[in-house]
């Protein structure tokens, strides 16, 4: 292993504290009312998306101190930063009235086939069947739905913690797993199919139906273990304004644009931008635009990407040292305090490794992303949806781990002995 340099000793210490920090949020948050003279400041510490962020910018103003103001700004420029861009525009639209409305309607109109309570049975397939749509409509905007869904059916009841947490786990888990059937959708996928060949036919017979399988027991065993609490739920009142076959036709198609130009920033930015105009030109038929929740989540991950590379000195050499079985349990667990999409683009770097080398190190990324905030790329967005329904607007990230671990057990299961 080469011995780091300084810039890029710092930035391992600032990425060990960034996630140390977003175990403590919570602790900021009783500081803000121990200490109201700095409430603002200790508010703002307390944002788990605003974690990577803050520290990210501490990097920087490092850098620029000791090396001068040419060399963070070469390193800002060389780093690509269209992800948190597309999470950001695919959450607002994704989350946009007529696109919930669709489905949710889908959603409904699937429950009905299933003999169960109405709740019980939307509940199943908002935990299962969305998550695995998000091989084609993408992660981020799967996660968007399925956690705007949950939020207004299931988690904006009078509901036990419990269910609370073991649905974010399952939600969290289920995503991360439930993009692999298509080599396009889930960021660790797309990090390594081109280079590899894996295309949409390789990835279902390989690793997606084993995906699919896992989503669906994750979400099964949930359902049935609350049915009886999930029974109790009142019905869920139907928006009275419902958007028209063209106003949803459009948002759909604005979706799908940002979903097929999610590699071009230019491009997705300007169909953002006009559909900002429409939602503006047709208020009735739209609630409030996540906006915010949005632009913090971005946050988030711009700052993830920027502490996040400065991993590499380390990262590379661990997986490269690891035969494929340790390679799984080792993706799995860097996973939970690193990005996924990170981890296999680093493995993709080693030379010389063959095919059981990548299903190792593929399936173990996605098989841990769901067990914090940082693991997998739209596990912000869910955060930011979910965090208000929780006891004081916080989600503990001990608990989330803990609620998270059945799932990922059932997931190691399905790709280590399917």
């Amino acid at each position: 292993m080469t011995p780091p340099t300084t810039i890029e000793l710092v930035g391992t210490i600032l990425f060990a504290i960034a996630v140390l920090h977003t175990f403590m949020t919570r602790q900021f948050e009783r500081l803000a009312h121990l200490q109201p003279g700095h409430a603002g400041l200790w508010h703002l510490l307390g944002e788990v998306e605003v974690v990577f962020g803050f520290w990210s910018f501490v990097f920087i103003a490092f850098y620029a101190i000791t090396a001068g103001t040419d060399a963070p700004t070469h390193y800002l420029e060389g780093l690509d930063f269209t992800e948190p861009m597309f999470i950001f525009v695919i959450m607002v639209i994704a989350g946009s009235k007529p696109i919930l409305q669709l489905a949710a309607a889908m959603v409904r109109g699937i429950a009905r086939l299933i003999p169960a309570p109405r709740p019980v049975a939307f509940y199943f397939v908002a935990l299962s069947l969305t998550p695995l749509l998000g091989s084609f409509i993408t992660e981020p905007a799967a996660m968007t739905l399925a956690a705007l869904m949950l939020r207004d059916h299931v988690f904006a009841k009078e509901i036990s913690n419990r269910l609370r947490y073991l649905t974010l786990g399952v939600l969290f888990v289920n995503v991360s797993i439930g993009g692999t059937l298509t080599p396009y959708a889930a960021p660790p996928v797309l990090m390594v199919a081109g280079k590899w060949g894996w295309d949409i036919a390789f990835m279902l017979s390989t690793i997606g139906w084993k995906a699919a399988a896992a989503t669906v027991a994750n979400a099964l065993i949930a359902t049935l273990l609350f049915q009886a609490e999930l029974r109790r739920l009142p019905p869920t009142a139907v928006a009275k304004q419902e958007a028209p076959f063209v106003i949803i036709a459009l948002h759909v198609a604005f979706l799908a644009g940002v979903v097929v130009f999610a590699h071009h920033p230019v491009v997705f930015m300007g169909i953002f931008l006009f559909f900002l105009g429409v939602a503006q030109a047709y208020p009735r038929y739209q609630d409030r635009l996540i906006l915010r929740e949005g632009l913090l989540v971005g946050f988030f991950l711009m700052g993830l990407v920027i502490l996040g590379t400065q991993q590499r000195w380390w990262l590379q050499p661990a997986l490269s040292g690891m035969d494929t079985v340790v390679l799984y349990f080792g993706a799995t667990a860097l996973t939970a305090i690193t990005d996924n999409a990170a981890l296999t683009y680093l493995g993709s770097l080693v030379e010389g490794i063959d095919d059981a080398f990548k299903y190792a190190l593929v399936t173990g990324a996605v098989t841990g992303g769901g067990l914090t905030v940082i693991a997998n790329a739209p596990n912000p967005a869910g955060f930011a949806i979910l965090r208000g329904s929780f006891p004081d607007n916080a989600i503990s990230p001990v608990s989330l781990f803990l609620y998270a671990l059945p799932p990922t057990l059932m997931a190691m299961a399905a790709f280590l002995f399917l």
